[in-house]
């Protein structure tokens, strides 16, 4: 058996989510239907995070094993052809036997893509999320200030999320504006189920003058899902980045300026 690793993009609009589901309308079934296609037997994947209905992925990792050789090649073209225009396999690589795509990444990274337009353009819909109100940048960036570094998340955890500990460490959080839209950059060793969409629910709250900046400060003491903003919508969310620097066979790249300069 080789253990292959697979780098994927999709859009998430069409689909429920990454994880297999017995309606069969997640990206996870599409791919394992894909695989059987071209290998022409079964083939589980593991992939780095599980992404929610409507999340995007430019950069997710997947691995499988299989008796099956193949060219690296093949398996791009291979498995593409199997695949909805909407999925996509950007690159592969043979990993070693204890490669695992969730349990060997040591940082993710997600870009959240946020339009500020009296009306939400047709265009965008599905592709970025949407406020009528205008934003203060400069509030949302004092507010992003508290979440980096180690916390416990759990005012910004799901409370579906099934993780053993809300504890992760934030390594950055940028916020910038290009034209009526702004751009939230996160990076962190792992994120938990909505961390995310929950942050920016928090940090809009904050640009709107909902709250103060401190108010994520408190947040973060409170522990208290009960107490923060709304889950904020999975439109505009993008996974961009995992990094795996103890396996250097992998050609991952961070992927946050490819989403930016789509703007």
């Amino acid at each position: 058996m080789s253990r292959i690793a697979l780098g994927l993009s999709y859009d998430g609009a069409p689909w429920q989510g990454w994880q297999t589901q017995p309606h069969r309308r997640t990206v996870q079934d599409t791919l394992e239907q894909a695989l059987a296609a071209f290998v022409g037997q079964p083939v589980p994947t593991v992939c780095a995070g599980r992404t929610d209905t409507g999340v995007h992925a430019v950069q997710q990792v997947v691995h499988l094993d299989t008796p099956v050789e193949r060219s690296l090649q093949a398996w791009i073209r291979g498995v593409n052809a199997h695949l909805p225009s909407s999925i996509a396999v950007r690159w592969s690589a043979q990993v070693p036997d204890t490669f695992h795509a969730r349990f060997s990444a040591r940082s993710r990274a997600y870009v959240y893509l946020l339009i500020e337009d009296a009306v939400c353009p047709p265009a965008w819909v599905g592709k970025a999320g949407w406020t009528f109100r205008p934003l203060d940048l400069d509030a949302m960036r004092e507010g992003a200030r508290h979440l980096v570094g180690e916390h416990d998340y759990s005012s910004f955890r799901s409370s579906q999320c099934q993780a053993a500990s809300p504890v992760r460490t934030m390594t950055s959080l940028e916020i910038t504006r290009r034209g009526r839209f702004f751009v939230f950059t996160l990076r962190a060793n792992a994120f938990l189920h909505h961390m995310v969409r929950n942050i920016i629910g928090a940090l809009v709250y904050v640009g709107q003058g909902r709250h103060p900046p401190e108010w994520i400060a408190q947040l973060l003491l409170e522990r208290d899902r009960r107490r923060a903003a709304p889950t904020f919508s999975p439109d505009g969310l993008y996974l961009t980045a995992v990094g795996y620097p103890d396996v250097p066979e992998l050609p991952c790249t961070d992927s946050s300026d490819e989403v930016r300069l789509a703007l």
